[in-house]
């Protein structure tokens, strides 16, 4: 791949293929490209998070940070098919790729937005993620200050991050942030360790 997955409009070719996956112990076909995050099917990180969460909850506000071709998000839709899902992606590819999915899988609960086209009013009860960290510490910080604070009391936000991309550094650097910002009302911990990559779960108790 010559350019970064996280363009927000990728100059390669968008040469669509279909590819066989598993999403929420389904066997489903979804479409794929190139310039885009995991094109060849469900990641290693990804797969990790979405074999240590518990199934979401019927219905609520949940959202997926990054959404890629949409592995995630559309987990979320055919477990919940009650929920409100806002499935956030800078790559105009992959956004576009998530909406293709959706409608292929027959998933109408899931809205696809650029980051900057959701309500700064907008809170939630869920939130999954395998974070772009390779984006930079700097933009990944921008990332999780704009996210985590928008959980709902009693809302969780569980992130799958590499160890070796910086996992256990990140871990206290969320809870200081949090804590700056709405001091005593969240907790943060390792939930799981997988395969080189940790689980984070991010809880807001008040």
């Amino acid at each position: 791949m010559n350019e970064h997955y996280f363009s927000s409009s990728p100059s390669g070719q968008d040469r669509r293929r279909v590819v066989d996956v598993e999403l929420a112990e389904q066997d489903v076909q979804v479409e794929t490209s190139g310039s885009i995050f995991s094109p060849d099917g469900v990641d290693r990180g990804t797969r990790v998070l979405l074999e240590v969460v518990a199934d979401p909850p019927a219905a609520g506000e949940f959202l997926d940070i990054g959404s890629g071709w949409g592995p995630i998000a559309l987990t979320m839709g055919l477990l919940s098919p009650g929920a409100d899902i806002t499935a956030v992606e800078v790559n105009e590819r992959a956004a576009m790729l998530t909406q293709t999915n959706a409608a292929r899988l027959g998933i109408d609960n899931i809205r696809v937005q650029h980051p900057d086209d959701v309500s700064t009013g907008a809170t939630f009860d869920l939130i999954w993620s395998n974070p772009p960290i390779r984006i930079g510490k700097t933009a990944l910080h921008d990332i999780l200050t704009r996210w985590l604070p928008t959980l709902k009391p009693g809302g969780q936000a569980w992130l799958v991050v590499a160890k070796k991309l910086g996992a256990d550094s990140l871990l206290p650097w969320i809870q200081s942030m949090l804590d700056a910002k709405a001091p005593g009302e969240f907790s943060v911990r390792r939930a799981a360790t997988d395969k080189g990559f940790r689980v984070l779960l991010v809880e807001r108790v008040l």
